[in-house]
């Protein structure tokens, strides 16, 4: 069973909790999405628990941005420079030189779409949209996140699009980490799992100040902030 972890974000309880809940389901191989460190409390000990998983990884924009923020949003800079500090030069290098997509048992796994990894699907069919984000991808399942929002649907020619949800910022205006498994046979089962998400807020304030500010709003409100 493959557990399909997307957004973590530093948010090491959010993570330890689903990994809890994947050992209980019985995964065993992990695909890792993106979006590992920044906005969270727990940058580095994020990462370092990720590496103790048999796992595969791709890389998010905020893992690029990391490396080099010359196109992230102002309001997110002072975010980006806390994070790039905690994880030091190395960290920041390996997670940014990962891979922007991959393609496991015949479905492509990418972090905002196979365009790139800005640009996401929307949770509704837009015909002509989706044909362009997919860019001319053939697999059956494509898996993406960067919306931190949980769904899965049909898009173009019938390839299923899914969105395992955020681990650690969920912004569906559900609070509880989101995460996704596929079976042997390749069965999707979309899930949500409890923790403390308030400690969490607490956690990001007191660790990285102001800068801090807009991943705690967004973890504090489940939804999209600034």
């Amino acid at each position: 069973m493959l557990a399909l972890l997307y957004d973590v974000h530093g948010n090491l309880p959010a993570l330890d909790a689903v990994l809890e809940d994947t050992a209980k389901a019985g995964a065993e191989r992990f695909l890792l999405g993106g979006d590992y460190a920044v906005f969270g409390a727990w940058p580095t000990e994020t990462v370092t628990r990720l590496r103790e998983l048999d796992a595969e990884w791709i890389r998010g924009n905020v893992d690029r941005w990391c490396a080099d923020s010359s196109d992230a949003p102002e309001p997110v800079q002072d975010a980006i420079d806390r994070c790039r500090e905690l994880l030091g030069p190395q960290l920041v290098g390996e997670l940014a030189d990962l891979p922007e997509e991959t393609v496991v048992a015949g479905f492509r796994f990418c972090h905002a779409s196979p365009l790139n990894d800005l640009e996401s699907f929307g949770t509704e069919l837009e015909e002509d949209e989706d044909a362009r984000l997919l860019d001319g991808a053939s697999e059956a399942r494509v898996v993406f996140g960067h919306t931190h929002v949980q769904f899965s649907r049909l898009g173009p020619g019938g390839v299923e699009l899914v969105n395992p949800g955020s681990v650690g910022m969920p912004l569906d205006g559900d609070h509880r980490a989101a995460y996704a498994l596929v079976g042997d046979d390749g069965g999707l089962d979309l899930r949500r799992v409890e923790y403390d998400w308030r400690a969490s807020v607490d956690a990001v304030r007191e660790r990285l100040g102001e800068a801090g500010e807009i991943g705690a709003r967004r973890i504090e409100q489940a939804r999209f902030d600034v």
